[in-house]
């Protein structure tokens, strides 16, 4: 499988240097993950559905303040 080239940052990123969160890519077929402030250090890659299921079970989890 081919790493998609269409890399974005959450929407989570938040202000200041906005690196401190993830990026994703999306294919047809995956979606391709890797940590914005290393962008080089490796991807993980996942079937669309299962992605899209695992982000689906995050949406219904309560947010956790620090």
């Amino acid at each position: 499988m081919s790493i998609p080239d269409n890399w974005r940052k959450s929407s989570y990123s938040g202000a200041g240097d906005g690196n401190s969160c993830v990026e994703i890519a999306n294919s047809d077929t995956h979606a391709a993950v890797r940590d914005s402030k290393d962008p080089t250090a490796g991807v993980l890659t996942f079937p669309t559905g299962t992605f899209t299921t695992f982000v689906e079970a995050l949406k219904t989890q309560p947010v956790r303040q620090p």
